[in-house]
């Protein structure tokens, strides 16, 4: 780490003592996750002496092993995301965004999509800015699809409990997604359908935005450490609801009616789980966990992971705010389209895994 020449010993001091508590942070974060499989073994069948292959041993044993991770996981690689995203400039992305046509403006806006910790119906506020700052509609939809499908929280428990191989290829699908229904979203040139008042309404100059913000290492520290407590506290009781419905599905339900409704031999599974998981609401932390346990008792994974994007990026909340700012028409071909999308991206995972 290079330090600014012009810093007295007293400002140093502050990054080497913050650096040291990320350090002591790191080594202690290890030690805990090698103890989380014991942990829940001697919780379950030591401590509360349950047997093991019964079904309350089971979902708690599930309970008590995937609490621990996925906090775990969650407060580390958020922390680690929140200190890269200290050096981006989302103003300067915004403007870069709105400068290009599209294409090129939908993969940008995509990609800025699947770095921000946003859910589908937070997003939305900076989808209405998009649309009054004079940027495509097609663009501004990338946006709006990717965040909620795919953020740092969903790829990190996609990477804890299925490893990298299938985090990457639905992060791979979140983004293609986004991109290509907001292209057709752009093509079919919808601006008609955007309430009139949004347009009306001029975005006020951020005239005390610092574009070039100079932040020593404590600051980012500590600005990491504060968006992963915001971040974490956010989804708490959605990781907490979604482990304990993963936990009765895994010691509970029957393998063979999951996979009769959700395995591959059933063509019309991926609809069905993409229009059930329309009504519902949550966020990917709450979701994740119902898709692992849905998958331990042999659903396909094509299937679960349709159900998933639905619930995350279809969500009725999402679609109630969006009716200020858009017509019905416009709500209704928005759905359609990321639900064909999300169907056939059901259907691509089920042949290709």
């Amino acid at each position: 780490m290079q330090l600014n020449p012009t810093q007295t010993p007293q400002q140093k001091n502050p990054d080497l003592r913050s650096w040291a508590f990320v350090t002591l942070a790191a080594v202690v974060w290890i030690f805990l996750y090698n103890l989380i499989q014991p942990f829940a073994d001697w919780l379950t069948y030591g401590l509360l002496a349950l047997p093991q292959g019964s079904h309350l041993g089971e979902s708690l044993a599930f309970f008590f092993y995937d609490v621990p991770k996925l906090f775990l996981l969650l407060s580390g690689m958020i922390f680690v995301i929140s200190l890269l995203q200290t050096f981006i400039n989302t103003q300067k992305v915004r403007t870069m965004v709105e400068k290009r046509g599209e294409g090129i403006g939908n993969l940008m806006a995509a990609a800025f999509g699947a770095i921000t910790p946003f859910c589908s119906c937070s997003s939305v506020p900076l989808f209405i800015g998009f649309v009054q700052a004079g940027i495509p509609l097609g663009v501004t939809f990338s946006f709006l699809i990717t965040s909620p499908l795919m953020n740092e929280v969903a790829f990190v428990m996609l990477i804890g409990l299925f490893g990298w191989k299938i985090a990457g290829l639905y992060l791979l699908s979140g983004v293609t997604i986004g991109i290509v229904s907001g292209l057709i979203l752009g093509r079919l040139k919808l601006e008609r359908y955007v309430e009139g008042f949004v347009y009306d309404i001029k975005p006020r100059a951020n005239i005390d935005l610092k574009l070039e913000e100079k932040l020593t290492w404590t600051e980012r520290i500590s600005r990491s450490w504060d968006s992963t407590k915001e971040i974490v506290g956010k989804v708490f009781w959605f990781v907490i609801i979604g482990i304990g419905i993963g936990a009765f599905i895994h010691g509970y339900v029957p393998q063979d009616a999951l996979t009769g409704i959700m395995g591959k031999s059933a063509w019309w599974s991926v609809p069905a789980s993409v229009l059930v998981g329309i009504p519902l609401y949550s966020n990917a932390a709450g979701v994740i966990p119902i898709v692992s346990a849905l998958l331990d008792k042999g659903a396909s994974l094509g299937t679960v992971l349709a159900f998933m994007m639905s619930v995350v990026g279809l969500s009725l909340p999402e679609v109630i705010i969006l009716r200020r700012v858009l017509k019905p028409q416009l709500i209704a071909i928005f759905i359609g389209v990321i639900a064909v999308a999300i169907i056939l991206t059901g259907y691509m995972f089920n042949l290709v895994m």
